[in-house]
């Protein structure tokens, strides 16, 4: 994040009251420059609604941070949405957490469709070929980096290194994986609240950028005050829509149709996706891959590379597994493919994200009732170690088939050892870890090298 002396000097005088058509244009801006993870994306709205705009404080923003970072879903998409609904009200939330995510669903559509369309052209697969190690090292260093957050006595690292092996070596699915650690967590905080205190988190800050448009003492709005009324209208909103929506493809396809399977399944997917996009993306492996089908595990490893290029949240990967998961299963027939893939992007933008949607609708009021006293970090910090173990198998699974990719389960080991992309991924872990390199230019230089590779080589 930016230091003092980055920003303006401190202004006596809160800004002005921001019109929502000012705050749309904003959420529209921030939906198409939102690179670099939810870390990057929660840092570039802190630079600008805290430190330059000024709309809310130092103390309101971390305070909404934390609350997000309890919830399954995607913290920064759901922090946009928080700020919004505390701006505006229902509406804003609602226009804050929609563009956040809709440049993202339209431009991966674009990549996904050329990506299917033209991806055995030698240029597009030499771009893949480089690109491929580069995500895993990626996928390396988020493990690193919330490993060293997290894991800081021996209970949490016993308990990363139990989820490894239970994902790796006894396939357990990712939900369980998620409750038992949450359960372990909320069960030690009370035992033993040391070894389960959160830390290195988001905590209050001493901070002041000047008075903010939502300050520290500024009173919380009527929309944003605890109400049974309110709260209960949100969450029977939020299921109507959602039993609408799962309803309308139940009618349309059946039960097993792949759409209404992709609403069920992306709806599971988004109410257990505590830690971010890197914890989810193993459960999504799971049943897009190795359940249902919709892709393979090379076109996985492809989908998080397209996703790391793009803006928007990195779970938004799962707009490429339902793009792919309709253009192959053909649902409007073979001279429908492209639509068909659209559909499917669609569906599981639409399931993955009405969750995040209805969390902060019904629990922001509760949050902002008591901005003093927020809990639950002990079971967070048990999932959140869970989850170091849960990445780390993640990146196993994509070394396996970026080294050895004619290797089968049969013969893991198998066929052609690629050194080039061995050292592809040494260099661009080193470019993030050591030398602290952006995610968009390693994937940029990694994809060069992998097309040179290619042309030269291959």
């Amino acid at each position: 994040m930016s230091t003092i002396s980055d920003v303006p000097a401190v202004e006596p005088v809160p800004p002005a009251p921001v019109s929502l058509r000012e705050a749309f244009l904003y959420w529209l801006k921030l939906g198409f420059i939102s690179f670099g993870g939810p870390a990057g994306q929660i840092s570039m709205m802190h630079t600008e609604l805290v430190e330059r705009r000024r709309w809310i404080s130092e103390h309101r923003f971390l305070h909404a941070l934390n609350y997000t970072m309890v919830l399954p879903g995607p913290e920064a998409q759901q922090l946009a949405t928080y700020i919004g609904w505390l701006m505006h009200g229902t509406l804003g939330g609602i226009m804050a957490g929609v563009l956040f995510v809709l440049p993202s669903l339209a431009i991966l559509i674009a990549l996904t469709w050329v990506y299917l369309a033209y991806g055995d052209m030698p240029a597009v697969a030499g771009i893949l070929y480089g690109i491929k190690p580069a995500v895993t090292a990626i996928v390396v260093f988020a493990a690193v980096r919330i490993g060293s957050r997290a894991l800081r006595n021996g209970v949490l690292w016993a308990m990363a290194a139990a989820a490894f092996v239970a994902i790796f070596a006894l396939q357990i699915p990712f939900p369980y994986i998620v409750l038992a650690a949450g359960i372990i967590g909320f069960v030690g905080g009370r035992i033993s609240p040391a070894k389960f205190r959160a830390g290195g988190g988001h905590g209050a800050s001493d901070k002041s950028f000047g008075p903010a448009l939502i300050d520290d003492h500024v009173p919380v709005p009527e929309w944003a005050r605890f109400t049974w009324r309110a709260t209960l209208t949100h969450i029977v909103v939020g299921l109507t829509i959602w039993i609408l929506l799962e309803g309308l493809l139940y009618l349309a396809w059946g039960w097993q149709g792949p759409l209404t399977q992709m609403g069920w399944f992306f709806t599971k997917a988004a109410l257990v996706t505590f830690g971010g996009a890197y914890a989810v993306l193993p459960y999504v492996y799971q049943g897009g891959v190795e359940y249902y089908g919709w892709l393979t595990g090379t076109q996985m490893i492809d989908g998080l590379a397209l996703g790391e290029t793009t803006p928007g949240p990195l779970i938004m990967v799962v707009a490429f597994v339902g793009f792919v998961g309709g253009w192959g299963k053909e649902i409007f027939g073979p001279d429908s493919v492209a639509l068909a893939g659209i559909a499917g992007a669609t569906v599981a933008t639409v399931f993955t994200f009405l969750p995040s949607f209805i969390f902060i609708l019904v629990g922001g009021p509760a949050v902002e009732a008591t901005r003093h006293d927020v809990k639950f970090t002990a079971p967070l910090t048990g999932i959140t170690a869970a989850v170091v173990g849960v990445v780390i198998n993640l990146a196993v699974f994509f070394a396996w088939h970026v080294l050895w990719p004619g290797a089968t389960e049969a013969a893991p080991f198998s066929g052609r050892f690629e050194w080039f992309s061995l050292l592809i991924t040494v260099v661009a872990f080193l470019m993030l870890w050591r030398f602290k390199v952006g995610i968009i230019p390693v994937i940029g230089a990694s994809a060069a090298a992998g097309l040179g590779w290619s042309l030269l080589v291959l």
